[in-house]
């Protein structure tokens, strides 16, 4: 019990649930709006056979060349807050890539978008949702994406993806890839 209290008081000093009540020892549920839906800590730069038109992912392509990223912390709200930091996401050190372009990011301004599997009348449509306006990076490839969205009901197997600042396409998403593995 004392570590659930512990992870419960550690999630709400990070900002990522509320913190439980004090009055009578027991937590009192929290609106609906505030609900934690997604929280993370890893996103996978476009590479391989996402990058280009060939395989969009949700309907958003790929950027034309590959994409690392260093960090990112990130969470998203049921009322569509979404938070993500992120640090170095640039061109990966790559034969694809320019040389003078590796390890850098060559955009002003990043965007995020939350891509949701939802309900339709008889099927189960994507719909996207992304930021009206961009959040500016520099050439070290940070940005602090702070964004309120109106998300659909429901909003399933959400994935954030961080866009360029001014095509649609996607240098990173919500995932991972374990490095040196061929598995």
């Amino acid at each position: 019990m004392r570590s659930l209290a512990f992870t419960t008081v550690s999630l709400a000093a990070l900002g990522l649930i509320a913190a439980p009540a004090q009055a009578g020892m027991g937590v009192h549920k929290q609106k609906d709006d505030n609900r934690l839906v997604l929280a993370f800590h890893a996103m996978y730069g476009v590479d391989g056979p996402f990058v280009g038109d060939t395989n969009p992912v949700r309907g958003i392509s790929g950027d034309e060349a590959p994409w690392v990223v260093k960090s990112v912390h990130g969470s998203l709200t049921a009322s569509g807050h979404l938070v993500v930091q992120v640090r170095g996401l640039v061109f990966k050190d790559d034969p694809s890539v320019p040389p003078e372009l590796r390890g850098k990011n060559d955009e002003t301004e990043f965007r995020a978008l939350v891509s949701c599997v939802t309900e339709g009348t008889t099927d189960t449509p994507t719909q996207n949702v992304e930021t009206l306006t961009g959040f500016k990076t520099g050439p070290q490839g940070n940005a602090n994406i702070n964004a309120r969205l109106t998300l659909p009901n429901p909003c399933v197997e959400p994935i954030v993806m961080i866009l360029a600042g001014s095509e649609e396409k996607w240098f990173a998403m919500t995932g991972f890839e374990t490095e040196g593995s061929d598995d």
